[in-house]
């Protein structure tokens, strides 16, 4: 099951370092102009140090048997959530593509990740 926590790893790493380095085309994903320095300042926050934080830890459960199931779950339960989140905001007003695509990736990696964790 590694090669799942590796992968998913990977996506955020990949979210992360493009955020850090084009923090305006972040935006471009959801039709939202990213123009000042406070809103590039939080892209790189939220997409970029936090991709990169959640990649980490990833890596570190996979190195650390006392730490893989604490970090799995965490990890899982914050994507679920942000998939959660995606479908509520759905219910309310009906998203373009890239939140739908986006929202699949992310309940995808959800599971994988549960399943990941022994029962």
């Amino acid at each position: 099951m590694n090669m799942v926590i590796y992968a998913i790893a990977a996506g955020f790493a990949g979210m992360g370092f493009y955020a850090l380095l084009w923090p305006a085309r972040i935006g471009r994903f959801f039709d939202v102009r990213i123009e000042s320095v406070d809103g590039r300042n939080e892209t790189r926050a939220v997409y970029g140090g936090f991709g990169i934080a959640v990649a980490a830890a990833l890596l570190l459960a996979t190195r650390n048997a006392q730490l893989h199931d604490g970090i799995v779950l965490c990890v899982a339960f914050t994507l679920a959530g942000m998939a959660g989140g995606r479908v509520i905001s759905a219910v309310v007003e009906r998203p373009g593509r890239w939140p739908w695509f986006f929202g699949g990736i992310e309940a995808l990696a959800a599971v994988l990740l549960f399943y990941s964790v022994p029962a």
